[in-house]
């Protein structure tokens, strides 16, 4: 199928910290449709995570314990944020981030797992890595600014994802200037080079390494 009419779910999420499968949580969530030329915000709602939020992570984001103190538990929103992901390919920057807290806080609450949800994943920094290797970081904000794209929020979940959806525009766009049309020559694109890896366009666990 054509790369630019596949659906596509843009996701963010803020987290108290780095250990998705241990003590921490997920504190803000956003979705973002992508559909041709469609850009729209879908979903967003700060999450109680349940434990204090680190003084460092809400100097980093602004989100308080006082800000989520009366938000919902992602119990609480999963069937509606679930409803979501389906059918659609799932995009993050640094995407084994955000896919392994999404589905370390879907474990805990629906026997489905995250990935039966989505039809495939794609990780922004990955692609840039292929397709703007001169650029000095393949961080959120570096590539940003080599799409001319503004962070309204950044930090925030809703303004990284926004961010995040204009960039896989133009990534597609430098893709398809190179011949990549389907998902399989995306496949063959991230894969080349990596004979040792599973070729697929699911992220590793190094990809992150850049940070988002």
């Amino acid at each position: 199928m054509d790369l630019h009419t596949l659906p596509y779910v843009v996701v963010d999420v803020e987290t108290t910290g780095g250990q998705p499968w241990g003590v921490d949580r997920v504190t803000e969530v956003a979705a973002v449709y992508v559909e041709g030329d469609r850009v729209e915000v879908a979903f967003e709602s700060l999450i109680n995570p349940g434990r204090p939020i680190p003084w460092h992570i809400t100097r980093l984001t602004g989100i308080s314990d006082a800000m989520v103190r009366e938000a919902p538990r992602f119990e609480d929103i999963a069937g509606e944020f679930a409803a979501h992901l389906v059918g659609r390919v799932f995009v993050a920057h640094n995407a084994s981030f955000d896919f392994g807290f999404l589905d370390a806080e879907f474990s805990r609450v629906a026997p489905t797992p995250l990935g039966s949800l989505v039809t495939g994943q794609l990780c922004t920094v990955r692609l840039a890595r292929r397709l703007l290797s001169h650029l000095p970081r393949r961080n959120l904000d570096v590539v940003s600014a080599h799409y001319g794209v503004t962070i309204a929020d950044r930090h925030r979940a809703s303004g990284d994802a926004l961010a995040t959806a204009q960039v896989l525009r133009g990534l597609l766009r430098d893709a398809s200037h190179r011949g990549v049309q389907t998902w399989g020559d995306l496949d063959a694109l991230l894969s080349r080079g990596t004979a040792r890896r599973k070729r697929t366009a699911w992220p590793g666990a190094s990809d992150g390494a850049e940070g988002a």
